[in-house]
């Protein structure tokens, strides 16, 4: 899985410039029948491939631990911190519904406006042209402005535009830690900020039958992190003081801590799937469980699906191997 994480040259040597033409990415799956089509394309290899890279690079990983943080990782992070800024600059507007802050709007706006300029500035002159294909999937990542919802489709566009950065060779092999540990978690922190601020809504949420209304990705990061812990099972989760003794090391319990403060009631109620992943024996088998659901549940999902774009870095076109 690692070839694509990998350019020609040391990191201190320049990128070769890439022989490409990019492109802007547009929607390919337009009904159930193309889901086909998305499972056999270039674009699903790559970023399963991607998915699963992290999910080794970080096993048995604290959060705390110490890991190498490249100068595109710290460009990552300051996007970012732009974009949490933005949310204190944009309160939300008094209105008559509850959910769905119409001030998200005006935040998404600004996204929207300023998404290729925050890529140029992680991405290499070189690859200068590489910025308006990248953006999009960024652009995506944040949530839709019509509905003001947010799901795991959008958690999916973050990653591809990680991938994507992957792709070009601004990210390599040695991120792999600071991708989740630094970047997505950042990205985690500000996509909560904006749940909140907005009372954006679960978007496909599948109710108490899903997983979480808004993430996946960090449960499977996060058990890989937990996997051959000597004293921190899976039973455990569910269990306030160890989340609350815990959270800071372990992306998982980071999101346990956000379903309790942002939910009312006995845990296995609103959270019924998470409640009964806490009976698996071993955080590998949660792990595995957790990728398998991942594709069944996130990836063969045509609502979710007919969202993603594909361009040259992640083609529709089939695997070519």
């Amino acid at each position: 899985f690692t070839s694509f994480l990998h350019l020609p040259g040391t990191s201190e040597e320049m990128a070769p410039p890439l022989q490409q033409s990019f492109m802007i990415p547009k929607k390919e799956i337009n009904m159930v029948s193309d889901m086909g089509k998305w499972k056999r394309s270039q674009a699903y290899a790559d970023y399963m491939g991607f998915i699963l890279t992290l999910n080794e690079g970080v096993r048995g990983k604290k959060l705390t631990c110490e890991y190498k943080v490249s100068e595109p990782i710290e460009k990552l992070v300051a996007l970012l911190n732009t974009l949490d800024r933005w949310i204190d600059e944009t309160p939300p507007v008094d209105q008559p519904s509850r959910f769905g802050n119409k001030a998200f709007r005006t935040w998404y706006a600004k996204l929207d406006q300023e998404a290729e300029k925050l890529v140029a500035t992680v991405i290499p002159k070189h690859l200068a042209n590489a910025a308006p294909e990248v953006a999009v999937y960024l652009k995506e990542s944040v949530g839709n402005s019509t509905r003001i919802d947010y799901g795991t489709g959008h958690e999916a566009a973050f990653a591809a535009f990680l991938c994507c950065l992957c792709k070009i060779g601004v990210l390599r092999v040695d991120d792999q830690m600071a991708i989740v540990f630094k970047v997505f978690n950042r990205y985690l922190e500000v996509m909560r900020k904006l749940q909140k601020t907005y009372r954006m809504e679960p978007a496909g949420s599948q109710g108490v039958w899903g997983l979480d209304d808004f993430q996946f990705l960090p449960f499977i990061w996060g058990s890989s992190q937990l996997i051959d812990h000597p004293n921190l099972e899976p039973r455990h989760f569910v269990d306030e003081k160890v989340v609350n003794e815990n959270h800071k090391d372990f992306m998982f319990l980071e999101c346990i801590l956000f379903i309790t403060e942002m939910k009312t009631g006995p845990f296995a109620e609103h959270s019924n799937q998470l409640w009964n992943i806490s009976a698996v024996p071993s955080w590998s088998k949660v792990n595995q469980g957790l990728i398998r659901m991942y594709k069944a549940e996130c990836l063969e999902k045509f609502p979710v699906i007919q969202h993603f774009k594909f361009g040259s870095l992640l083609p529709i076109q089939p695997v070519t191997s």
